[in-house]
C-alpha cells in the first residue's frame, strides 16, 4: 500500500470528495488510491475537526492538557462512546492519543 503521506492537502481533498458523493463505498476508493479504510476515516475526521489545514502534514504533535486526556479516557472506560466518538467529543487529532491515555489511567486505577 502507498504512503498516505505522499498525498498533498489538496490531493487527500479531492480523495475526500470523491468519497462523500456516494458513488463509492469506502474500500472502493480505498483500493483506487492504494490506502487503507483507516486512512480515509483518519483524514475525514481530520478534515472534520480543523478543515483544510487538518490534511496538511504535521510539523509537531499536537499536545492535550491532561485533565481533557483523563476526561476522555474516563468517558471512553466508562463506555460513554467509541474511540471515534470520543476524539470527536473532545476534539482530538486521532485515536492514538487516547488509546496512549490508557496505560496512565490504568497505573491510577492501581
Amino acid at each position: 500500500m502507498a504512503k498516505s503521506n505522499q498525498y498533498s492537502a489538496l490531493e487527500k481533498f479531492a480523495i475526500l470528495q470523491e468519497l462523500e458523493t456516494g458513488r463509492s463505498r469506502l474500500i472502493d476508493v480505498a483500493q483506487k488510491y492504494g490506502i487503507s479504510k483507516t486512512t480515509l476515516v483518519k483524514w475525514r475526521h481530520q478534515y472534520q475537526l480543523d478543515g483544510s489545514e487538518g490534511l496538511e502534514p504535521r510539523k509537531f504533535h499536537k499536545s492535550y492538557p491532561e485533565e481533557l486526556k483523563l476526561q476522555a479516557v474516563m468517558d471512553y472506560l466508562s463506555g460513554n462512546g467509541s474511540q471515534y466518538e470520543i476524539i470527536d467529543k473532545y476534539k482530538i487529532a486521532s485515536r492514538t492519543q487516547l488509546q496512549n491515555g490508557l496505560p496512565i489511567i490504568m497505573v491510577i486505577a492501581a
